[in-house]
């Protein structure tokens, strides 16, 4: 599976994504704990 074909299923059937993942390209956070979800993203 090319990686526009994974990003497509993920993206069609959000039960297939357990976390939120957050990224800006530099960043990344998994999962949501808000101390360190605003640390990171404010």
């Amino acid at each position: 599976m090319s990686e526009d074909e994974m990003t497509e299923l993920l993206a069609s059937d959000g039960m297939l994504i357990k976390r939120p993942i957050v990224t800006d390209g530099q960043n990344v956070t998994v999962g949501f704990k808000e101390e360190t979800f605003e640390e990171t993203w404010k």
